[in-house]
């Protein structure tokens, strides 16, 4: 099957960049969500990025131009019934994703492929909700998704390998590099990962140390380049909050949310995108 029309459903930060990186690869794109003015902000951020590249000389103007040309906008799920693969990115809410692919499902064609980038959320459950569980994949971009190459592609417990085999195909035609997994709570990269955010968190609610100790040990000792709580600053805490929440109802206490994390996105503290966090942004 050729894929040459992708569905990208969502228009904020990770679905643009999807559809950003989507539209770089040749694809046709048609960004939905569920309102004119979040498709056009959507759109307004890649012109943005893009425009950013071509002020620094990394991007020619007609280059610039066709990519954004690829990218179509929409607020309606019916202009999407023509894609030839869907990729989900809203809000890491079953509901609302059991909800959306609902939709989809009855007005796709039954070849059309479902992928959906949650980072925690089960496949199987989500593509039990279609008629398609045989076509339906976990497509775990990174954030920022028009930067990072590792794509996480997780198989549901029908998932063909055909599925498997379109899913990695359209992720190397993004330039990406696909890891496959199996369905289970967080997948591998945010089982591992969440964790270490969580216990930083804790080490910062419980005074081991202060916040610039706690990321500086990690980046100078572990090599990471980011801290945990600056890169939980940059994932957003209520996304981390949100994913630790099923890892703690699916895998049990190890995974408890800390306190702190509870108070600080309670209190509208959720990081670069809320301009403050464990650290503080200006524009």
């Amino acid at each position: 099957m050729e894929i040459r029309k992708i569905g990208v459903i969502g228009a904020g930060t990770m679905e643009g960049g999807i559809a950003q990186i989507a539209a770089q690869s040749g694809f046709e794109v048609i960004m939905e969500d569920v309102s004119e003015e979040y498709v056009r902000a959507g759109l307004e951020k890649i012109r943005e990025r893009l425009e950013k590249r071509f002020r620094e000389g990394k991007l020619e103007n007609q280059e610039k131009e066709r990519i954004l040309s690829n990218i179509k906008i929409t607020a309606t799920l019916e202009d999407c019934k023509d894609a030839d693969m869907i990729i989900e990115a809203v809000a890491e809410k079953e509901d609302t994703k059991k909800q959306i692919f609902k939709g989809l499902d009855n007005i796709c064609s039954e070849d059309v492929v479902f992928a959906t980038n949650t980072s925690s959320l089960s496949i199987t459950r989500l593509a039990n909700v279609t008629g398609r569980q045989e076509r339906f994949a976990g497509m775990h971009f990174m954030n920022p998704a028009f930067i990072m190459k590792l794509v996480e592609v997780v198989r549901g417990l029908r998932t063909s390998d055909e599925t498997i085999s379109i899913v990695t195909g359209i992720a190397g035609k993004m330039g990406k590099i696909s890891v496959i997994v199996n369905d289970s709570p967080g997948f591998i990269s945010n089982r591992v990962l969440m964790p270490i955010i969580n216990e930083a968190i804790y080490c910062l609610q419980n005074g081991v140390a202060s916040r610039d100790s706690i990321d500086n040990i990690m980046k100078l000792g572990a090599n990471h380049p980011m801290g945990p709580l600056e890169l939980a600053d940059f994932i957003g805490l209520d996304i981390c909050l949100s994913i630790l929440e099923v890892l703690h109802n699916e895998l049990g206490d190890k995974y408890r949310p800390c306190p702190l994390l509870r108070k600080m996105v309670a209190g509208g503290k959720l990081g670069r995108k809320s301009r403050e966090g464990f650290y503080e942004y200006t524009k």
